[in-house]
């Protein structure tokens, strides 16, 4: 049986990168943003629209109140974001069948519940994910005060636990879901990257 581990982060923390090098120690292969480009090239929405799916509240037209129906535009976009999770299951699902692999975010720690995944959380501290952000600033061309990076950060954290929290029915972070809870404040994420894979050898 093919061997998962899923990694998820909360933004800045450093779980990309370790996910990625996780992967390279136990020589798997790595899934993260290939997956949001082959679920725009299997449905009719943009590389652009799917992402910004997965990092929002998939139902914001929901109804407040009992009773109250959905409007033409709120049906429209419930089912579009069900679409995409619907394809985001069926390919996680083929990656996971083909090999080994690391796969990063998109609910794969629930998805591949049965396939029995090792599940990681990765977090820090709000210094150390400003940190971490401001050493790509140049990189992405953005020059944020330390406070708007930590308004960013909330938000798209804030995005991602209602994306999962929704379609998984589980809290997002809560150590109860996840195997293993990485904090990667003052860590070398390369050695921790290193000591993890080799742990996953033996299990």
């Amino acid at each position: 049986m093919n061997k998962i581990i899923t990694i998820s982060r909360e933004f800045g923390s450093g779980g990309r990168e370790l996910g990625r090098r996780i992967a390279n120690e136990l020589g798997f292969a790595y899934y993260d943003k290939e997956i949001v480009k082959e679920i725009s090239k299997r449905t009719p929405f943009s590389e652009d629209y799917v992402k910004n799916v997965m990092d929002n509240n998939p139902v914001p037209l929901f109804p407040i109140h009992t009773g109250q129906s959905f409007s033409p535009m709120s049906n429209a976009i419930f089912e579009q974001n069900m679409q995409i999770y619907d394809e985001q299951t069926k390919l996680i699902r083929e990656l996971a069948n083909k090999s080994s692999c690391v796969i990063v975010g998109r609910c794969a720690d629930y998805i591949l519940e049965d396939m029995n995944p090792y599940r990681i959380f990765v977090y820090a501290t709000m210094d150390a994910k400003i940190a971490r952000c401001r050493s790509r600033e140049e990189e992405g061309h953005e020059f944020l005060t330390d406070k708007k990076f930590a308004k960013k950060i909330k938000k798209i954290d804030k995005g991602r636990a209602k994306y999962y929290n929704f379609f998984t029915s589980q809290v997002w972070g809560d150590r109860d879901n996840y195997d293993l809870m990485v904090n990667t404040t003052s860590r070398d994420i390369k050695h921790l990257a290193e000591t993890i894979a080799e742990g996953i050898k033996k299990i």
